[in-house]
């Protein structure tokens, strides 16, 4: 094994310890045959705070195969895009592979992303073929994609695939971020020169429940949208204005309607002083100013962030 392995398979962890063994009794055996064919490797797992026996798991099977395996522990839950981007930081291959823990996306699979790599794509995204998802999870997936393209302008097939290849240089770039939170492969997409997407397989789940919730998928989706636009603060901002403009307009015409019917000096007075009317046209003045001032302080967070992402406790690895 050289100390420079020409591929990093990257393997986020968290609440896993029911189908560790499986994911080791299957990817080994197909990087040793990658590794046959002349690809050397190391595998990177990254516990993300998990609450089961996880961790120990991790630790004994660096203990079996220390000279492919390294193993990075976070002292606490930071989220899969975190873990995968302390993979990135940690990695060593010239291609970086992405996978997840649960076994949807067959690690037999990677083969076929390096393959494609190999016809000069710098970056390769991975498209679930027969998803074994509920209905629900894939009419959301679809809304959640169409949406996100329209915002943000970025081209996904499938965000929710983690089956992905990236080339040393799309993982040098994402490094160099530092931002509080991100969606990896979006970011990857903005950096990568010659993108692609295939389709890959999809299995169900082996053991155990997906780790997110509705309202992870919804938050994911939302931290997708203001972190790569800001179109929702441009939208609020033409809302506002369109609120303003409206309820001028309706109020003028409430006011020329009822001046013209006015006989008396109180008639007069209250026709121009209509509250609900006028409250209306301040709210919709409060909502554009809000926005306006949205639009300046999201352009200062998008330079200021430099929060740390992730705290790691420690990293398994051989010493050369």
């Amino acid at each position: 094994m050289s100390t420079t392995p020409q591929l990093s398979v990257v393997i986020p962890v968290y609440n896993e310890e029911e189908g560790l063994a499986m994911l080791f009794a299957r990817l080994y055996p197909a990087l040793d045959d990658l590794a046959m064919k002349g690809t050397s490797y190391e595998v990177i797992f990254v516990n993300d705070g998990s609450r089961d026996r996880s961790a120990a798991i991790l630790r004994e099977q660096f203990q079996r195969r220390p000279e492919v395996t390294r193993v990075v522990l976070f002292n606490g839950n930071y989220g899969q895009h975190m873990a995968i981007l302390a993979g990135f930081a940690n990695c060593r291959g010239e291609r970086i592979v992405t996978l997840d823990a649960d076994l949807q996306n067959p690690p037999e699979e990677i083969g076929k992303l390096l393959a494609k790599m190999d016809e000069g794509y710098d970056y390769v995204g991975g498209v679930r073929r027969n998803r074994q998802d509920s209905a629900f999870r894939r009419i959301a997936s679809r809304a959640m994609n169409g949406l996100r393209e329209r915002i943000t302008s970025i081209r996904m097939t499938d965000q929710g695939c983690m089956l992905r290849a990236y080339s040393r240089g799309v993982v040098d770039a994402l490094n160099a971020c530092r931002e509080a939170t991100t969606f990896v492969p979006a970011l990857a997409y903005t950096f990568a020169l010659n993108p692609v997407e295939i389709e890959v397989a999809h299995e169900e789940r082996a053991v155990g429940e997906s780790k997110y919730s509705l309202y992870s998928l919804v938050q994911l989706n939302f931290d997708l949208m203001t972190g790569f636009s800001i179109k929702p603060l441009q939208i609020f901002s033409l809302l506002g204005m369109s609120v303003a403009l409206a309820s001028l307009f309706v109020y003028i015409i409430v006011i020329i309607n009822r001046w013209f019917a006015a006989r008396t000096l109180s008639e007069v007075f209250f026709a121009v002083w209509d509250r609900d009317i006028l409250e209306f046209f301040l709210i919709g003045l409060v909502l554009f100013g809000m926005g306006l001032l949205g639009e300046y302080i999201g352009r200062i967070f998008e330079q200021v962030r430099q929060r740390p992402r992730y705290l790691i406790q420690a990293i398994l690895e051989k010493k050369d």
